[in-house]
């Protein structure tokens, strides 16, 4: 058989009719070896395609000999810690990087990207709100809406309360991965399936949505929006945002070069170069008209801010007396305005 795109041995809540509500991976795989695939068709009879298949004490009984024989340890000891568990449990098996068709191959992938071992944008989403369920994520777990009142009923009765944190098709992330070397402030504020790079810090008002996140040593006090990406050593200042592909973002990916600033209350929409800057308050869409100053403050030009998507070194600032958005860069505006000109 050949090699799969990703396995993961789950651990998950389903509602009274069976069906899969959330599902949490201790140790997903990218890219496992013919080996696991081996394994899975010899003990699961697994055939190929994308599927997730409950498992019962027998199977994961095998599962956890045949990895501990083929020398996955760490397989072996969660198929172990399931058997010996009463909740339902799941192997997840992607052979390729199609659409997400069921609640665990969706959580499989948003696990993929929390641990680190897939970037935003790079695996296919397609589908996926439709995919996941509503969910009361609660004290005691996730709920199903419908049976939600059954169970705080429940509660009450037994001389507990039932807290109910969010009702979304989203966990937190951190109740599921938390990544070396992060701090996060208010952990509710990112999504599982973000990707939060190493040396990131999250302040309390910073948000985070799946399919987005930070590269490394980032300050984050804004929103990054469904998949945008910011590299190494940006700031992003408190009630900055950025337009993702989702609430009438467009298709347009937008990135954040390295050591940017989104000054307190400004907006993006745009992909930046490195060591760019955008002054607090202000929002450039792509079709913001911006004028091209020289380093002797003179106008050289005005072009739209999708012209100067990606480039390095830009300061973006509104003139306190006529309001227009205007652009200064390290290199002489003369030179930037060259090379937009014989791009075209």
């Amino acid at each position: 058989m050949t090699a799969l795109y990703s396995f993961g041995l789950g651990i998950g809540t389903q509602n009274n009719h069976g069906d899969w509500l959330e599902v949490y991976y201790p140790r997903p795989l990218l890219n496992p070896s013919k080996e696991v695939s081996d394994i899975l068709q010899s003990v699961l009879d697994y055939q190929g395609g994308n599927q997730a298949m409950g498992l019962s004490t027998e199977q994961l009984s095998k599962l956890a000999g045949a990895f501990a024989s083929s020398g996955h340890a760490d397989q072996a000891t969660i198929a172990k810690q399931l058997q010996e568990s009463s909740r339902p449990a799941v192997a997840t098996v992607l052979a390729n990087d199609d659409a997400p068709g069921s609640v665990p191959e969706g959580y499989l992938k948003l696990h993929l990207l929390s641990h680190r071992l897939v970037k935003p944008n790079s695996t296919n989403l397609t589908g996926l709100f439709g995919v996941l369920r509503n969910v009361a994520w609660t004290s005691e777990g996730a709920i199903d809406l419908e049976e939600l009142p059954a169970r705080q009923l429940q509660a009450r009765l037994t001389g507990n309360s039932l807290s109910v944190d969010s009702i979304d098709k989203f966990p937190k992330m951190v109740d599921y991965v938390v990544p070396a070397g992060v701090r996060i402030a208010d952990t509710a504020r990112v999504r599982l399936g973000a990707y939060i790079g190493e040396g990131t810090t999250i302040m309390h008002e910073g948000f985070v949505n799946f399919n987005a996140g930070t590269e490394s040593t980032s300050m984050v006090e804004g929103r990054i929006s469904q998949g945008v990406f910011v590299k190494s050593g940006s700031d992003l200042g408190g009630g900055s945002s950025t337009m993702g592909t989702l609430s009438g973002g467009g298709n347009i990916i937008i990135t954040i070069g390295e050591k940017c600033l989104l000054g307190a209350n400004s907006g993006l929409g745009i992909p930046l170069g490195d060591r760019c800057t955008i002054e607090a308050g202000l929002y450039i869409t792509s079709g913001t008209k911006v004028t091209l100053l020289d380093d002797q403050n003179k106008v050289v030009d005005q072009v739209k801010a999708r012209d100067l998507a990606g480039k390095d070194d830009l300061l973006f600032r509104r003139n306190s007396s006529t309001g227009a958005v205007e652009c200064l860069t390290n290199k002489s505006a003369v030179e930037l305005n060259e090379a937009l000109h014989a791009s075209n």
